[in-house]
């Protein structure tokens, strides 16, 4: 049985930490270096849900891809649910560990997680790490659909494919639209559309995408029409927990440690219902009348 100082070593060379962003907080957050772990679980969040999740599992160690402090903080107290989360971690003797920027941009990583998940064809990465001979790390990732289908298909593929959430997949642009190549980016991607379409692709999958990037991306057609398929974040990364318990399984199996790894099943998207809008009481005008 390893160490959790031997298993955060081995995260570190999974996801080193110096290529997060610098504004990122990854790696340990807490935990006993010299505490033996036999059971990890794997989440996109570290919410109490998780935490009592780890602890009903009799996890010695969760690893989730967001941070649970992103920015500072000067009180870890149990009335607060962060620093809840944080005596219940103690109590319990289980470690938290954080990949989060680190995670987007590796090879495999977040974008890798979410093509698979939609059996895309990678191409090569949306922002390549310029620090990168292979050219194969980066941001986001340029792909190819196994075959043609309209965008209102793609939609609904994605939305078969992807975990099950409160908002679905939102698309924009024609429904009737081909689409062959697609970006894809895990998380928030509307910082991306540059990017996105110096790579000309036919459509752009993500989330968190907000209203006036969107109008503007899809209405600036100079190099062509942009679809854009909107999904809930926490959807988008969760397959890279399966990804990153695979790949910890892996180094587990090479020092014959016999870790047992675990991914969680929680939906821990903010967002819990949806009321799909009616599309005949869309809002009219009356000529003549005052707007």
């Amino acid at each position: 049985m390893p160490a959790l100082s031997e298993v955060l070593a081995a995260l570190d060379a999974l996801w080193p930490p110096e290529r997060a962003e610098q504004w990122d907080a990854v790696g340990t957050v807490c935990g006993d270096p010299d505490a033996p772990v036999s059971r990890v679980l794997f989440a996109v969040d570290p919410v109490q849900e998780i935490v009592d999740e780890a602890v009903e599992l009799g996890a010695d160690l969760l690893v989730t891809h967001h941070p649970l402090y992103l920015r500072g903080t000067t009180t870890v107290a149990a009335t607060t649910f962060k620093g809840r989360v944080v005596h219940t971690l103690i109590k319990h003797d289980i470690a938290l560990y954080v990949a989060h920027t680190n995670a987007d941009t590796a090879d495999p990583g977040v974008s890798d997680a979410l093509a698979g998940a939609l059996d895309l064809r990678i191409l090569r990465p949306l922002v390549p790490d310029a620090s990168d001979p292979s050219g194969r790390r980066g941001l986001g990732r340029v792909c190819e659909l196994a075959h043609p289908m309209t965008l209102a298909d793609f939609a609904a593929y994605a939305a078969a494919r992807l975990p099950a959430t409160a908002q679905g997949i939102r698309a924009a642009g024609d429904p009737d639209r081909e689409i062959r190549t697609v970006a894809v980016s895990g998380g928030s991607g509307d910082s991306l559309f540059d990017d996105v379409r110096a790579a000309g692709v036919d459509a752009f999958l993500t989330a968190d995408l907000r209203h006036h990037p969107a109008s503007e991306a899809t209405q600036n057609t100079r190099n062509g029409p942009l679809a854009l398929l909107d999904a809930a974040h926490w959807a988008t990364e969760w397959p890279w927990c399966e990804q990153a318990a695979a790949q910890l399984d892996a180094v587990s199996d090479r020092h014959g440690w016999g870790l047992r790894t675990h991914v969680s099943r929680t939906v821990t998207d903010p967002w819990t219902a949806h009321a799909a809008s009616s599309l005949p009481n869309t809002p009219t005008h009356t000529p003549g009348a005052p707007r």
